[in-house]
């Protein structure tokens, strides 16, 4: 397929190619070219590079892979892959190289002056209340059947903790359930609990801290999600200790022993995160212990991404942002809490995203019957093997925190 076969309504970025300077086109060849011979990566464009190792880049049509990165550059670059422009046997590994070197990519000078050339984000992706539900109605309630072909039994769409890593040969699911555990161990969850979940996804966590005998209150934003949610725990009988509600996090209602939120803080968005943590200080009651699950890049990184608009932001999950860990602390300890407990685990969100993407591949017709055209795969492959590449590099993190009320000492 190539971008002039995309459904120019669905996809008006990938169907037309964009018009670019012939200088900003020739800029784009130089960086691409500059970054082939250096990095571990072999292309294939009709013409040999130095470099024989590494993944292999095929360019289908260079000029317009080189027209759109000049134009808009990593979005360009995303877009050109969803257009079919280029190619890779190995996708993951060749966005996991240039991960490792996304710093060295562009020459300093260039670097200094990236605010000439990037797009800002758009100010109707902020996370108003109107905002986040348009945001969250955007990506997950695309279809419950769609995350159901890539996702395990659990539904359960945030990092699995492996039993070692590399890991051992286990299921999936298994190591969502040691994650999840971990989080309800760490959060102190058992019988007779009172126990508020920001984020609900489909459920798991939910039922799995009912089944100790918790009392659970779980927000979502996500009609398709409450749906199922709902489903799930009436199916196992603990529709009686399972409270399912649409509701903003800013809209709490009551205390609760403990709080957990899984990879929710990155939907938040930069300018509500004072908003999310005096939530979750006031839902806090007197003794009670917060469980985060988030995902973290370096502040300087955060602080670049937070002004620019992305591949992610325009296409996965809008209005969001990943904090830092520097941010976290900043306004978690502006609202009266304090990290007692702080664990790391990318390694295992890289392996997570892998058997999401393969399942997701080997699922490809079953997406195809939900309705979702081809330009759809490869932007979903694409954000599966970014996220896997980001991880992978560590230019991404993912860490469980417990916090409680009080200051740092």
């Amino acid at each position: 397929m190539s971008g002039e076969h995309a459904d120019v309504d669905r996809w008006p970025d990938v169907a037309r190619l964009p018009s670019a300077a012939p200088a900003r086109t020739a800029l784009a060849r130089m960086l691409v070219n500059r970054a082939l011979n250096r990095l571990d990566l072999t292309a294939r464009t009709g013409r040999a590079h130095p470099n024989t190792a590494g993944p292999r880049l095929t360019l289908h049509d260079p000029d317009a892979f080189h027209r759109r990165i000049g134009r808009d550059g990593l979005i360009g670059f995303g877009e050109s892959y969803m257009a079919g422009e280029w190619d890779s046997e190995d996708l993951a590994g060749v966005l996991t190289v240039l991960a490792r070197h996304v710093d060295e990519l562009v020459p300093a000078v260039l670097r200094r002056l990236r605010g000439l050339w990037v797009s800002a984000r758009p100010t109707t992706d902020r996370n108003t209340r109107d905002g986040a539900r348009s945001n969250i109605r955007r990506h997950y309630d695309l279809s419950n059947d769609l995350f159901a072909a890539f996702l395990d039994p659990t539904l359960t769409y945030s990092s699995a903790v492996f039993t070692a890593f590399p890991a051992r040969p286990e299921s999936l699911e298994a190591a969502q359930h040691r994650k999840i555990d971990r989080l309800l161990d760490l959060a102190r969850v058992g019988a007779g609990t009172r126990l508020l979940e920001i984020g609900t996804g489909w459920g798991e966590l939910a039922l799995r801290a009912a089944a100790r005998g918790a009392r659970v209150t779980t927000l979502t934003l996500s009609a398709e999600q409450a749906a199922l949610a709902r489903e799930r725990i009436a199916a196992a009988g603990l529709a009686e200790r399972v409270d399912v509600q649409l509701r903003d996090y800013r809209d709490i209602e009551g205390r609760y022993d403990a709080v957990i939120s899984v990879e929710m803080i990155e939907a938040v968005g930069a300018a509500y995160w004072p908003a999310y943590f005096n939530a979750l200080r006031r839902a806090l009651a007197p003794g009670g212990r917060i469980a985060l699950q988030a995902i973290t890049m370096g502040h300087r990184q955060m602080l670049h991404t937070a002004a620019t608009h992305t591949f992610i932001s325009k296409y996965v999950f809008p209005g969001g942002l990943i904090p830092s860990r520097e941010a976290i602390t900043e306004h978690s300890t502006a609202a009266g809490l304090r990290t007692v407990a702080d664990d790391g685990f990318a390694d295992h969100y890289a392996e997570t995203l892998r058997l999401w993407r393969e399942r997701f591949t080997a699922n490809r017709p079953t997406v195809t019957g939900l309705g979702f055209d081809p330009v759809f795969h490869r932007m979903w492959e694409f954000y599966l093997a970014y996220s896997e590449a980001g991880f992978r590099s560590h230019y991404l993190d993912v860490r469980q925190l417990l916090l409680t009320e009080g200051t740092p000492r």
